[in-house]
């Protein structure tokens, strides 16, 4: 009883100095955390936080398809979450040079959900399956590198010796990809 005194005191005495005794969290946080607890990602992605659990508003997501041209890869994306989260989509980079369609060389991702689709319904899960999915399906209809969209649709043979030729840490055209295997 004596213990529950002194934490009521220290407690007074902190708001007294204006110092608050639990830190608030955004209601973006609260929402990443709802996000985060409900995952349910294929067994082919993984999340890595490279500041600690605590630091949740960044965080990495590694793809590793299992199907499709990209088999066999390993890409990685960074994501960061505003404050303001459900209400602005996440930023998600890929730090993964790919020859993709879908996907820039400066790691920008074409992604429908991620810009004039998004709606704060969506949530993380939904962004990993999108992303996922380029691999699974890339979209030659909506490219961010119109190359590789080209011969994609005019090529699919082609398409697919220069996606396993930059996998490989190979030259398509005048770009050099690292390794990602």
């Amino acid at each position: 009883m004596i213990r529950l005194f002194k934490e009521k005191e220290k407690l007074r005495a902190q708001n007294a100095i204006g110092a608050s005794p639990f830190t608030k969290q955004s209601a973006g946080k609260l929402r990443l955390n709802k996000d985060m607890s409900e995952l349910n990602l294929p067994k082919s992605c993984s999340i890595h936080y490279p500041d600690g659990k605590d630091e949740l508003m960044n965080f990495e997501v590694t793809i590793h398809p299992d199907e499709g041209y990209y088999k066999g890869g390993v890409f990685l994306f960074t994501f960061q979450v505003a404050p303001i989260y459900p209400h602005e989509a996440p930023k998600v980079k890929c730090k993964t040079k790919v020859y993709h369609p879908n996907i820039d060389l400066e790691g920008n991702v074409c992604l429908n959900i991620l810009r004039e689709d998004w709606k704060p319904v969506l949530n993380i899960n939904t962004i990993i399956y999108g992303l996922y999915h380029l691999f699974t399906e890339p979209n030659y209809e909506d490219p961010l590198n119109h190359d590789a969209a080209a011969v994609l649709r005019d090529n699919p043979k082609l398409f697919e010796s220069n996606v396993r030729r930059a996998m490989a840490g190979g030259y398509v055209g005048q770009t050099l990809f690292p390794r990602c295997t």
